[in-house]
């Protein structure tokens, strides 16, 4: 073999070297690319999702703060309403604690009244000896009725008749308007008590009017507004 054959072998296999070198570099930045665009596409599709997860994030904070608005306006609302109706009520009351001024107007019927609100509370008491506390606009009245009270409360309670004592040092508190009316009022009637003064028996007009008020008050609140569910 010549120089001439040698020569031509050795840029033979420097060709084919060449050839593979190529070859495998076109591979490899093949490969790279499809490593980088895969890479890629996965960074793209995580920053999507952190997109996605914080826009729902924020969604869910604005829904909330909806809701929670939408509750206060709602609480808001029902307080008002309940406010309004309470006024009303409330109106009514005074209205009917108005109308209780004018039950001392009619003498005879007032005085039948408070010998029945002695008679009731000596029922409730059952105490042989009792203490009574009235207006001092009423005394002379509830003096000229103690007897027959008395003797009504034996018969219907088939005892003796008790001692009632008529407190005149203290007082019910005055009828509203009056001159000396500038703090509690007393719109009538009798406070009787035990003479240890543990049992109280509480029947003013004014105690009367709370607790049929108190009992009356649903029946009041559905004549006016109907039903309202809890």
């Amino acid at each position: 073999m010549n120089d001439a054959d040698v020569s031509k072998q050795i840029q033979q296999m420097v060709r084919f070297i060449r050839q593979e070198a190529e070859e495998k570099a076109n591979e490899i930045l093949v490969s790279a690319e499809e490593e980088f665009n895969i890479e890629k596409l996965q960074l793209v599709e995580a920053d999507k999702k952190k997109i996605r997860q914080e826009y729902e994030r924020k969604a869910k904070q604005v829904e909330v703060r909806k809701k929670i608005e939408y509750s206060m306006q709602l609480n808001a609302s029902r307080i008002k309403v309940l406010q309004a109706q309470d006024d009303v009520v409330n109106a009514m009351k005074d209205s009917a604690g108005k109308e209780l001024l004018r039950a001392s107007d009619d003498k005879n019927a007032y005085k039948n009244l408070l010998k029945g609100l002695i008679v009731q509370s000596l029922l409730r008491l059952k105490e042989p000896s009792v203490l009574l506390r009235c207006r001092e606009v009423d005394l002379r009245v509830v003096e000229s009725v103690l007897n027959e009270a008395k003797q009504e409360y034996a018969e219907q309670a088939k005892v003796h008749a008790p001692k009632i004592t008529v407190d005149n040092r203290v007082y019910l508190p005055p009828p509203p308007g009056s001159v000396e009316s500038h703090g509690p009022t007393c719109s009538g009637g009798v406070v009787l008590a035990s003479q240890d003064g543990k049992i109280v028996c509480e029947n003013t007009l004014d105690a009367r009017l709370d607790v049929v008020f108190r009992q009356k008050l649903p029946e009041i609140r559905k004549c006016l507004y109907g039903k309202v569910s809890a």
